[in-house]
Formats: C-alpha cells, sequence, structure tokens
C-alpha cells in the first residue's frame, strides 16, 4: 500500500518494491537465456535470408521434375527443362499416358492406394482415441506403465515385427488389404496413444466433473465432450498418417505384392525400374502420386501445426 497525500491508505500495489525488481531481474535473465538467443537468431534477417536460399534449393528439383512432366521425349532428350521457361511448349499427353495407356495405367493403383490409405488412418485414430481417453481419465492399477510400454514401442523398428505378422496372416488366411490396414494400425498406435494422451490430459479437469455431474458416463463425456474438442490433434496425426501410408513402399510390398492390390507406389517404382529411359512417363507418375498427399497437407496444415505442438509439448 502506497499512502496518498491526505494521508489515506491507497489500495495501488507498489510496483517498487523487491517483488518487482526479482520479477524484472528474471525477465532480463530471460532475455540472456538459450532460448532467447536461439529466437532472436531465427527472426534475424540473416535467418530469413538463409531460410530463402534453401527453399530455393529445395523447390528448383522439384519444379524442375514438374517442368519435365508436361514435355515430350525429343525435348528431355535435347534440351534441359530450364529451356522450356525460355521456349515453352507443354503437353498433357504423359498424363494420359501414365493413366489410362496400356502399360502404365496408373488409374487402378490410384484408387488401390485410396482403398489402403483411409481405412489405414481411420483405424488407428479410433483405437488410438479410445486407448488414449482410457489412460488419461480413467482410474486403473498400471495405467501409467502401460503409457510408458506403448511409448517405448515407438523405438522398435517396423522391420523387425514383418515376418512374425507375415506368419500370422498366412495362417488366420487374411486377405492383402487387410494385412496392409492391420500392419500400418499396428505401425501408427504408439505415435497416435501418445499424441492424444498428452492432447487430453490438458484438458481441464471440470469439464468432465461438469459432465458426471450431469449424469454422463465414459461413452458420453468420450464422445460428446473429448471429441469434439480434440479436432486439432485428430487431424494432425490423421495428417501424418495419410501421408505416411499413402507414400509407404515397403509394407506394401510385403502384404500386397499382387497387382490387383498394389498401390500407386509400387506401381512407379516398377516404372522407374522398367522405363528408366521414358523421363516423361516417370515424371508424370511421380507427380500423379504427389497430387492427393499435397493437396490434403496443404487443406489441413493449420491443424497439422497445431495438433503437433498440443500433443508434443504438454502433458
Amino acid at each position: 500500500m502506497v499512502p496518498d497525500p491526505d494521508g489515506h491508505e491507497n489500495t495501488q500495489l507498489d510496483t517498487t518494491g523487491p517483488e518487482s525488481t526479482v520479477h524484472e531481474a528474471k525477465l532480463k535473465r530471460r532475455g540472456h537465456s538459450a532460448a532467447g538467443n536461439a529466437a532472436r537468431a531465427i527472426s534475424s534477417p540473416w535467418a530469413s535470408v538463409a531460410a530463402v536460399i534453401l527453399a530455393i534449393m529445395w523447390t528448383t528439383p522439384t519444379l524442375g521434375l514438374f517442368i519435365t512432366s508436361f514435355r515430350t521425349q525429343e525435348d528431355i532428350q535435347n534440351s534441359g527443362w530450364w529451356t522450356a521457361i525460355l521456349r515453352p511448349w507443354f503437353t498433357v499427353k504423359n498424363y494420359e499416358a501414365a493413366l489410362f495407356g496400356g502399360s502404365t495405367s496408373l488409374i487402378d493403383y490410384f484408387v488401390n492406394s485410396l482403398v489402403i490409405t483411409i481405412p489405414a488412418v481411420i483405424i488407428p485414430l479410433m483405437l488410438a482415441a479410445l486407448a488414449a481417453y482410457a489412460i488419461a481419465w480413467t482410474k486403473f492399477p498400471g495405467r501409467n506403465w502401460i503409457f510408458v510400454g506403448i511409448f517405448a514401442l515407438q523405438i522398435v523398428p517396423l522391420q523387425v515385427a514383418l515376418i512374425p505378422l507375415q506368419q500370422i496372416y498366412n495362417a488366420l488366411q487374411l486377405p492383402s488389404f487387410w494385412q496392409v490396414w492391420l500392419s500400418h494400425s499396428i505401425f501408427a498406435l504408439p505415435l497416435a496413444v501418445f499424441l492424444l494422451h498428452n492432447f487430453m490430459k490438458d484438458l481441464p479437469a471440470e469439464l468432465m466433473e461438469a459432465a458426471r455431474v450431469d449424469g454422463a458416463g465414459h461413452n458420453a463425456i468420450f464422445f460428446r465432450v473429448i471429441l469434439p474438442l480434440m479436432k486439432p490433434a485428430l487431424a494432425s496425426f490423421g495428417i501424418f498418417q495419410f501421408l505416411w501410408v499413402w507414400n509407404d513402399l515397403l509394407v506394401a510390398l510385403i502384404f500386397a505384392p499382387a497387382r490387383a492390390n498394389a498401390p500407386l507406389t509400387v506401381r512407379v517404382a516398377e516404372m522407374s525400374g522398367t522405363m528408366g529411359g521414358q523421363w516423361y512417363m516417370l515424371s508424370a507418375g511421380a507427380f500423379i502420386s504427389m497430387i492427393v498427399p499435397v493437396a490434403v497437407f496443404l487443406f489441413l496444415q493449420k491443424y497439422f501445426v497445431r495438433g503437433l505442438l498440443s500433443g508434443g509439448l504438454k502433458g
């Protein structure tokens, strides 16, 4: 309290006391900390210039491949892709041949990729959300050890489990699509449970208590309270899993080797071996395989960043 000129006590806080001095000292030390130095280094003009240079170096090969996919075979063999900028002449016949050509016909593999990817995203999301809720908001013996065990499974390479899984699938005589769906779901569950658990654990407990007071059980709390609040986390892992499954080659080669079930990545890999000299076909096939994941990421990128930050830094 600071007395006013009339002798009465003023309720205004004294901001010049020792507590204020200590607080200002902490702020000064924080400003000179490693995190503060890193923040200033990242926001410097030189860092911006370096980021622009790296972005140009990273994008240039992709741009060259994109331009090559619209050029004829003769132009590709006689000149570099950069000459098309000065003398542009493009064609879409490469994409027509890649999608509907008799020897390539990527359209069937494109459909197979969608059939494989969508269930392989939905299944681990559903299971991980239920498991994360059980570990975060239900009390039972050993739940912390279970969470630690699930987290530790992330360090196990997926290659270690391929042969045992193949033996189990053969014994059960599962169809190829089910083998791929279950394999991707198994490999994705540890990370999914970790991210969703950390996001759920940060939700205020008052929400759950208010729902229980209103007579809601675990089912009502999960579907009516938790799920609507988890959209960023679900979207971020959904995007991550979608990109992983869509671009996967190893799991598809092992569990879906038949042409009738193979995804787009398997056919593009075959094209690189059988059509190594036909760059116009390979470049068009590569960009056909990139269309869907790039569109998904650009459309949902804000949820991707927000969900990863929430799940990775909180909890």
